[in-house]
């Protein structure tokens, strides 16, 4: 199982295995508090498509295109998180305030839904 949550959204044990999947640290969040299993960087959408998608909303899905193509070449680091999630749930966290339009949720169902899920 894999879910996603803001970083700044107090850690539970029903988290799991929680994993950063930003590029950037997210302001205001001291390394203890954010009680992080990982911080995947490399998961994260290039510094390019993040400025070129400043979370606009208009833009969403032409950024998930283009995310999805950088996703495809980190095929290592998602068979992991598919590992992990089979054994216990999964968290990504997110620093954006949009909960709708952010890179954990395009992640999270790139993973879901992109037939690999069933590995």
């Amino acid at each position: 199982m894999v879910r996603v949550k803001r970083v700044y959204d107090e850690a539970s044990r029903s988290d799991g295995y929680r994993v950063l999947v930003d590029r950037i640290w997210p302001r205001g969040v001291r390394r203890e508090e954010a009680k992080l299993d990982e911080w995947l960087k490399d998961l994260a959408p290039s510094g390019g498509l993040r400025k070129w998608f400043g979370h606009d909303p208009d833009k969403w899905q032409e950024f998930r295109s283009r995310y999805y193509k950088e996703l495809a070449g980190k095929e290592s680091e998602i068979d992991k998180l598919q590992s992990i999630a089979r054994k216990r749930p999964v968290t990504l966290l997110y620093g954006a305030k949009d909960a709708e339009h952010n890179n954990a949720i395009a992640l999270k169902d790139y993973i879901d839904c992109s037939g690999r899920a069933e590995k």
